[in-house]
């Protein structure tokens, strides 16, 4: 079951966070293939025209290896980028994680903004536990299933009954004892700790009675 997550990574190690932070771009577009090869050290980067930025201003950073202005594009100037990686990046991306860029990546002062779509949720969570390990935080935005029909059919679950249910597991929610409160669950999705007690609760009715392979209905107590 693929899942598409919204994050953002934070790390002054991150290439172009410094060239984000001293330029003050709106916002730079980059593209890479660090999902794919830890080691890679070309980066596409798309800058608006009118923040004028030129190749001086890029080769004043020292992460910046080598530079290659690639022309323009719409109200964006291109550039490729050879640039210095940082020893912890190519480790916390080293792992296969089985995951695939979705979008380019947004590089602001605070850090990189992506959108990932990962084969499974473990996958993801191996993501954030090398980063984290690595020292860069990752800071979950929004996580979606894209569940098969038969996975649909095998247990009848919303979509929000599955995203709350595999963000408390992930975030250790059912551990003993507890790694996360509701609360902060709570604040990840967006919504109250009333709300989201009421999605786990009837995910969690929802699976026990597919996996008993009943209805989900009350019974009268005998007498």
């Amino acid at each position: 079951m693929a899942i598409t997550t919204e994050f953002v990574l934070r790390s002054p190690s991150l290439p172009l966070v410094s060239v984000a932070d001293a330029l003050q771009p709106d916002g730079v577009e980059c593209a890479h293939a660090l999902c794919l090869r830890p080691d890679v050290q070309v980066f596409t980067a798309r800058f608006d025209s009118d923040d004028g930025i030129t190749e001086s201003d890029l080769l004043a950073f020292d992460e910046v290896v080598e530079i290659d202005a690639l022309g323009e594009t719409g109200d964006k100037s291109v550039y490729k980028l050879t640039v210095e990686l940082a020893e912890s990046v190519s480790k916390a991306f080293e792992p296969d994680f089985e995951g695939a860029q979705l979008e380019p990546t947004v590089v602001t002062a605070d850090g990189w903004y992506e959108t990932k779509v990962f084969k499974e949720y473990e996958g993801f969570n191996r993501f954030r536990e090398s980063c984290e390990a690595n020292g860069i935080s990752l800071d979950l935005v929004s996580i979606t299933s894209e569940a098969s029909a038969s996975d649909e059919s095998s247990d009848n679950l919303t979509d929000r009954q599955r995203e709350a249910l595999t963000l408390a597991v992930s975030r250790g929610y059912y551990e003993s004892p507890r790694q996360v409160t509701s609360e902060e669950l709570a604040a990840e999705l967006g919504i109250s700790q009333p709300s989201l007690s009421s999605l786990l609760r009837r995910g969690e009715r929802q699976l026990i009675t597919s996996s008993l392979g009943m209805q989900a209905r009350m019974q009268p107590p005998t007498q």
